[in-house]
């Protein structure tokens, strides 16, 4: 069975059921994960108060940067779907447990701390074999949809996660918010039991893990694109996958426009975010991807410096509206280059490796992100968050590969 085999020829992605319930199984988890989050600092907050907040949610963050290669290494060896089925289960039944444990007693560190200790763990194997799905359950000319459909659930998700959150928080307590993420961390298991996906190339004998993770990175290391985009990826995620988030309170702060403005500039980022997605998956056709790419990086670059820059608060909405399009842009097109690019045999491993750049690292750099900030101005990191990204959009330009980089366009025979 091939990727043709399961997505109709013609069909785009938006119209194949197979990769609508994939799309609803990580939407359901992503959601999850908001929630599950949030009724974990709200429980850490009530059981040692705000101070004790960040050690949990390090406790759970750690093992997840630490394990995330390891975790590709196991999509790999064992199936993506596989993989993400057996830990969307563990997940369910360990958040489901702590709904429980937190109903019959109060909830206290002791409790909270193992709880994100093993969703962390858990989650470093969950992310790269869920990621590593989409060439394998649809064909390479639909993955620029793809990746535009999951840029949009994700924004679904950090949108109705919260309030589901605050919901069941309201009229259940931490017990009701487990519950809630518990289940819908069922609902993506049960979607992800009916994904057909397409088998890998050929077989390969397994070595050891540690031998498998080197053969990984040297893949990467050795590809003529991957190794390039890999690090394009590094640095555009840098700041972008957690925080300008710091940074837009501090911003918000420090020009004294409350937490309404900051939530105001906020917003407009993820509404640009979702707008890029929607064109994407609707659109998908991105000619010369690679200068699209670069082009995008630019100018997220002006649009970061700018908005440190801003002084009314317009301005900074506008701005943040410009960089969530322009990052939204650049995350959709390398995750397309990324999956069409892969051997999938690897997919897994590089999968981790590119989430581990834009999640993985949030724990240093959320410090980061203050210090600078209390130092030198919230202006300062948002210009040195310009530079990086312009860093990445020279780089793109300058490697010849990736500024010739082009995705396969959709059948024209489509809109019939």
């Amino acid at each position: 069975m091939t990727s043709n085999d399961i997505a109709a020829p013609g069909l785009p992605a938006y119209r194949d059921i197979n990769v609508l319930r994939w799309l609803a199984a990580y939407t359901a988890s992503v959601t999850g994960d908001v929630v599950y989050f949030l009724a974990l600092s709200w429980s850490a907050t009530r059981a040692a108060g705000p101070s004790q907040v960040g050690l949990v949610i390090t406790a759970g963050a750690l093992p997840r940067a630490v394990l995330m290669l390891g975790g590709g290494v196991v999509a790999d060896r064992f199936g993506p779907r596989r993989v993400a089925v057996a830990s969307d289960a563990t997940r369910c039944v360990v958040i489901l447990a702590a709904a429980a444990a937190v109903l019959l007693i109060s909830p206290k560190l002791w409790l909270l701390i193992p709880v994100a200790l093993v969703f962390g763990v858990v989650d470093a194997v969950f992310m790269p074999a869920v990621g590593a799905l989409p060439p394998r359950i649809t064909a390479p000319e639909q993955l620029t949809r793809v990746q535009g459909m999951r840029g949009l659930s994700i924004r679904l998700s950090n949108t109705a996660g919260p309030l589901m959150a605050g919901v069941v928080l309201a009229v259940g307590g931490a017990a009701g918010a487990f519950a809630a993420a518990g289940a819908l961390f069922a609902i993506s298991l049960a979607l992800l039991l009916t994904v057909q996906v397409s088998p890998l190339p050929s077989a390969r004998h397994h070595t050891s893990a540690r031998r498998e993770l080197s053969d990984g990175l040297r893949y990467i290391r050795r590809h003529r694109m991957l190794a390039p985009l890999v690090t394009v990826i590094g640095l555009s995620e840098m700041c972008f996958s957690g925080p300008v988030a710091a940074g837009l309170v501090l911003l918000a702060d420090e020009r004294g426009w409350g937490a309404a403005g900051m939530g105001w500039i906020a917003s407009a980022f993820s509404i640009g975010a979702a707008a890029a997605a929607l064109l994407l998956t609707v659109w998908a056709r991105i000619p010369r991807a690679g200068l699209a790419m670069s082009g995008a990086l630019f100018l997220t670059a002006v649009g970061a410096v700018a908005l440190g820059h801003a002084r009314s608060l317009p301005f900074a909405v506008a701005f943040g509206a410009l960089i969530g399009l322009t990052n939204g842009v650049t995350a959709t097109v390398t995750g397309a280059l990324i999956q069409t690019e892969t051997d999938p045999r690897y997919l897994g491993r590089v999968t981790a490796v590119t989430t581990l750049c834009a999640l993985g690292l949030a724990p240093v750099l959320f410090p980061l992100a203050g210090v600078t900030v209390a130092v030198w101005g919230a202006a300062m990191f948002f210009t040195v968050c310009g530079g990086i990204c312009l860093i990445a959009a020279v780089f793109g330009i300058s490697v010849p590969v990736l500024r010739r980089a082009e995705l396969r366009d959709p059948p024209q025979t489509e809109g019939r």
